[in-house]
């Protein structure tokens, strides 16, 4: 198994981000040695902030419930108590303008129901992640995504936008994504308005480690370049 702590210092080191990287793992059964997720939470990224600021848990689908929209792009059925909410939530969104409903069936989602889930920082995951989530600034997501291109790990999709919860899947399925975020994972996550998310499917993850101290090393030559020709040739 990979060195997991010694691969969230490189990526921490080389991109200079505050937020430690997210790991995510989609299970089959419950993990033993890794503590439930008591309580609630008002979505499914809610979980990615508790990792962030250091929690290891899993989650059962039923810790989902209060996200309709995340629940939709991790698979995740409701009860049939709730199945009222994605209706009302949705029609929320088509009503102000949100989202369009011919939208919806385009949004990427898991192949199949989980029947856990696994959050914990990059550093301190017990299992191998599905996908790790960087919460950065754009000049680190510049660095991550260039490095995953190097890697072979860059996903031909444009950058996402709403809902944040759908680059997790798309990255299982068609390498790094990029996301703008949207305005609920923002309130729910704390997200910066100058920050952005890049997804790194898990199985990928040690090449674009490995691709990253290249691609951090020739950007700092070139802004080095860039900076003696801006010098030397700008004149207005």
């Amino acid at each position: 198994m990979a060195n997991w702590q010694d691969l969230e210092q490189r990526f921490m080191e080389k991109t200079r981000m505050q937020r430690r990287p997210v790991a995510v793992t989609f299970l089959d059964a419950p993990p033993k040695g890794v503590e439930a997720f008591s309580g609630t939470e008002p979505s499914g990224c809610s979980f990615w902030r508790l990792a962030a600021e250091g929690r290891t848990f899993y989650t059962m689908p039923a810790d989902h419930f209060n996200c309709a929209v995340g629940s939709y792009t991790h698979n995740i059925p409701l009860s049939p108590e709730r199945e009222k909410e994605t209706e009302e939530t949705l029609g929320l969104m088509f009503q102000i303008g949100y989202i369009k409903p011919e939208e919806v069936p385009a949004i990427p989602r898991l192949p199949k129901t989980p029947a856990a889930i696994v959050y914990a920082p990059l550093g301190a995951t017990p299992v191998a992640p599905s996908a790790v989530l960087f919460a950065c600034k754009p000049a680190s997501a510049m660095l991550l995504q260039e490095a995953a291109i190097r890697a072979g790990s860059a996903g031909v999709t444009p950058t996402l936008g709403r809902p944040s919860c759908m680059s997790v899947p798309l990255a299982l399925t068609s390498g790094t994504q990029v996301s703008l975020g949207c305005i609920g994972n923002r309130v729910y996550t704390g997200l910066g308005e100058d920050e952005i998310y890049v997804v790194i499917p898990g199985k990928d993850l040690e090449n674009v480690a490995g691709a990253l101290e290249t691609i951090a090393n020739a950007n700092h030559a070139l802004g080095d370049y860039a900076r003696g020709r801006r010098k030397d040739l700008a004149t207005a």
